[in-house]
């Protein structure tokens, strides 16, 4: 059965940079990397089409997180640079079908996901 597994995340100071990898992401699907807090939904923050030909990013994190694929391995990376605290989080990798990466990064469209990993970001 598939399977995604997250890694990469940890704590770091502000202005630090993290890369957070999402394996077991098949080359044929949208993937999109999601972060939630305690109380809060799970909201988007970046989307990748199939075939890496597309990205998406949130507003939030636009200019600062890139979202890419190693298609040969399926892995789907997050590259994190100025990180903030308002970017502490679990982050999950979601996985959908191709239709998935259209709609604003809404979660609902994502049917497999990863069990998360911590990223923590201290002023």
């Amino acid at each position: 059965q598939a399977q995604l597994a997250e890694s990469g995340g940890g704590s770091v100071q502000a202005g630090g940079s993290l890369r957070l990898a999402c394996a077991g992401a098949r080359y044929t699907y949208c993937m999109g990397w999601f972060r939630q807090t305690p109380g809060n939904e799970r909201e988007g923050v970046a989307r990748i089409y199939p075939g890496g030909t597309e990205t998406y990013y949130s507003d939030s994190v636009k200019g600062r997180f890139t979202i890419s694929r190693d298609l040969a391995n399926d892995i789907v990376y997050l590259q994190m640079n100025n990180l903030k605290p308002e970017d502490t989080a679990m982050y999950y990798c979601g996985e959908g079908p191709g239709a998935a990466c259209v709609g604003g990064l809404r979660t609902a469209p994502f049917n497999l996901w990863g069990q998360g990993t911590q990223v923590t970001v201290s002023s």
